[in-house]
């Protein structure tokens, strides 16, 4: 079985039910982001932070770390984006954030020891895979989708980041398939 979720969705929701849990006054703005309406004690923000911490949430303390965390999230609202958006990404992500693309570069290498760039291709051959994995679209769908200039280019970052081609990993996910539905079907192996 597969399924698919949104991150964006999920972590909203979890955050909204532990805000009231808490009995916390706040209000939700962007994503990832809270305004509280009177101050709580430290030991209600250490309680609600290693609350959150059960579900890979964490309270992000420095400004620094904070916009490091939305570009990450206008990069993968980017990427996982259902329709294709027609703006490159250093201009999508300077306007989404106001900032000049130099200093939100800069500041990302600092503190995710990476690169923008690094980044966007972690985020699109993880989009890719799951595409490959639904198993819906031909390879250069997907490559269009992800806004590739070409099936040949998806394909040599997809090897440079898994060490296999997309080829090659829709033949494994096409095998284990088969695996499965003989696991869940034995008659299957004998027609």
């Amino acid at each position: 079985m597969y399924v698919k979720f949104d991150f964006n969705a999920l972590c909203k929701k979890v955050l909204d039910e532990k805000l009231k849990e808490h009995g916390l006054k706040y209000r939700l703005l962007n994503f990832g982001e809270v305004e509280f309406y009177e101050p709580f004690t430290q030991e209600q923000h250490t309680l609600f932070k290693k609350n959150l911490e059960d579900y890979g949430i964490e309270i992000i303390e420095s400004q620094k770390t904070a916009l490091v965390q939305k570009i990450k999230d206008a990069i993968v609202e980017l990427v996982f984006s259902d329709e294709i958006i027609p703006v490159k990404a250093s201009i999508y992500i300077s306007e989404k954030l106001n900032h000049s693309y130099g200093y939100l570069s800069n500041l990302f290498s600092e503190v995710a020891f990476t690169s923008i760039e690094n980044f966007i291709i972690l985020q699109k051959i993880e989009h890719a895979k799951a595409l490959i994995i639904r198993n819906k679209q031909s390879l250069t769908e997907i490559a269009h989708k992800l806004n590739y200039s070409s099936v040949a280019h998806l394909s040599t970052q997809f090897k440079n980041t898994t060490g296999i081609t997309p080829s090659q990993f829709q033949k494994i996910v096409g095998k284990r398939r088969r695996i499965q539905s003989t696991v869940i079907n034995p008659k299957m192996q004998y027609e």
